[in-house]
């Protein structure tokens, strides 16, 4: 293949890519009623206050991408040095892969491709780590959300309720104990023969100490309370009335339930609504309002950093051979 024939296919795929998601997006956008909800919503609500929230929520989404990004450079810098704007581009740019493939699988592909291409096997594993982490706070506070919820609105009998404050407190013990001892899953993936010759990848893995684990730890916890913030916000700017634990343990409810299904990011919205709506209507009768208030959440956190990431895609390098 011709250098000038390498550059033409590069050039239509980065078009494809760009193209695939912004249909994606648009088809999302435009059948979502939940973001016209939310609009006429804020008109209930005052201006200044509307501005303040929603300037609030937009920085705390840089800050969420950035410390996702943070920590992709940390994680990365046994593979290679990079600097703090190449690993955002690598985010942003992963966030828009993400749009129309299932599981965001897609951002594993749009961030690595920003690596070397001797480095992209390693890349995928190391990337793996810190989105296990970010699994790991999900679930573990999850779990211990769920229990408050059952305790609190379910009114379950004893016996019930410890069988599953144990099974929440095994979950959580049993997901931080994997996380730091990550090198588990490289010694069973060693086991299986037909993945040997893909040893060198994930045996990347096992160099990460606990020390560095508990550094990726730190960053996905922070990620947390970042992305958690928005939601109160939001929230609490059209339901000033709700309480802030009562909402926070629905908030921590719908993202356990949501990370264990699988969905795409675009049709994603519709799941955490309906989830979403489930868990408060033991607290609220405003559906719509807690509907309308995930959905402009998802499209600041998704859609936004998806359309900044699709700029992204252009400076990706699918033929480059160097190491």
């Amino acid at each position: 293949m011709t250098a000038s024939t390498k550059k033409y296919l590069s050039l239509s795929i980065k078009v494809a890519i760009i193209a695939i998601a912004y249909w994606f997006i648009y088809r999302s956008v435009s059948n979502k009623g939940e973001l016209s909800q939310f609009k006429n919503l804020l008109n209930n609500v005052s201006r200044d206050k509307v501005i303040a929230t929603l300037s609030a929520v937009c920085v705390l989404m840089l800050i969420n991408w950035v410390l996702e990004a943070i920590k992709w450079k940390y994680l990365t810098r046994r593979l290679q040095r990079m600097s703090l704007w190449r690993s955002i581009e690598a985010v942003f740019c992963g966030l828009t892969w993400a749009i129309f493939t299932p599981n965001r699988l897609g951002e594993y592909g749009g961030r690595v491709l920003f690596l070397p291409p001797s480095k992209r096997g390693y890349g995928i594993f190391t990337m793996a780590i810190g989105s296990f982490g970010q699994n790991v706070v999900t679930n573990v506070v999850g779990a211990t959300a769920l229990i408050s919820f059952a305790f609190v609105y379910l009114h379950l009998n004893a016996g019930v309720y410890v069988l599953l404050t144990l099974l929440a407190a095994a979950l959580a013990a049993a997901f931080i104990i994997c996380f730091f001892n990550i090198r588990w899953l490289a010694i069973l993936l060693n086991k299986v023969k037909f993945l040997h010759k893909y040893e060198r990848f994930f045996n990347i893995i096992q160099k990460y100490k606990t020390r560095e684990l508990a550094t990726v730890m730190l960053y996905c916890v922070s990620r947390f309370a970042v992305f958690s913030s928005e939601y109160y916000l939001v929230i609490h700017m059209l339901l000033p009335e709700l309480p802030a634990v009562p909402m926070l343990i629905m908030v921590f409810n719908m993202f356990f339930i949501q990370s264990a299904l699988p969905t795409l990011d675009v049709i994603d919205v519709g799941l955490r609504g309906m989830t979403a709506a489930t868990f408060f209507s033991y607290i609220t009768t405003q559906k719509i309002a807690v509907i309308a208030c995930v959905s402009s959440i998802w499209f600041i956190n998704l859609i936004v950093p998806a359309i900044v990431g699709s700029i992204f895609v252009l400076k990706l390098r699918f033929f480059d051979r160097n190491a």
